[in-house]
């Protein structure tokens, strides 16, 4: 019983990890959730057989999604094992491979969460009215509607980190962020050699097909546990009718 019990707490949790998969499988640059499963042993005379089974949602599959061209000057994909830099809602750095910017009312470049994208020199700001594109290497390129014959000059260049040789893990906001030791958030450095593909929108790399054979998987297992769990309490009532009739 208990091992079914573990067991059925450790589906629901991939249930519930499979749901935020299925949800998110439009998304831009979404990552698709990962599940470990550890098996656990009581401590203790008489009960170090009761194999328990622990289930976490642990990081996210880095597989790179499907690119769309989009020829819009403010959507951009991340190449690679490029992360992009956004100031989370603690004002603290967090990761994205979500691309699709924009110019708030008061300036901030922005991505499709809301985001404010981080540059060199902290949360990126554009002049107001003026024509906004990004260069390969992350260089926020603007220019001056009054003046069309005028090139297109450098005010920022996006943080473009990479996550190989880290550690980061994905919180429940979609984004990655660098854990610390006292429960804090650590920085990525800047990758210099990190590239952009202009014009273009990285899909999620959630399978649907899979993802609905994955859920059908997660339900059937939950049902063979619950099923485990009857079966001992009709033995447990079996074994209690025999004992009265002794």
């Amino acid at each position: 019983i208990y091992t079914a019990v573990s067991g059925m707490a450790s589906s629901m949790v991939r249930q519930r990890m499979i749901a935020s998969n299925m949800a998110n499988a439009q998304t831009i640059g979404f990552r698709a959730e990962v599940m470990t499963f550890t098996p656990v042993t009581i401590d203790g005379e008489q009960l170090d057989v009761r194999a328990l089974n622990l289930a976490e949602v642990k990081g996210a599959s880095m597989q790179e999604g499907a690119m769309t061209r989009t020829g819009r000057d403010l959507d951009i994909a991340a190449s690679g094992e490029t992360l992009l830099t956004v100031q989370a809602p603690d004002g603290g750095e967090a990761y994205t491979r979500r691309g699709d910017l924009s110019v708030s009312a008061t300036g901030v470049l922005q991505n499709g969460e809301g985001l404010a994208m981080i540059g060199e020199n902290g949360p990126v700001t554009v002049p107001l009215g003026f024509t906004v594109s990004i260069a390969p290497d992350g260089a926020v390129m603007t220019g001056n509607p009054a003046t069309p014959d005028q090139p297109a000059i450098q005010i920022e260049r996006l943080k473009l980190a990479s996550w190989k040789g880290s550690q980061i893990e994905k919180d429940m906001a979609g984004l990655f962020r660098v854990p610390g030791a006292d429960g804090t958030f650590g920085v990525l450095p800047a990758d210099e050699n990190g590239r952009v593909l202009t014009g273009t929108l990285e899909q999620s790399n959630v399978d649907p097909s899979a993802v609905l054979v994955e859920m059908v998987e997660a339900q059937r297992l939950f049902d063979i546990r619950t099923k485990l769990i009857a079966t001992a309490k009709d033995l447990d009532e079996n074994s209690a009718s025999l004992m009265r009739m002794s």
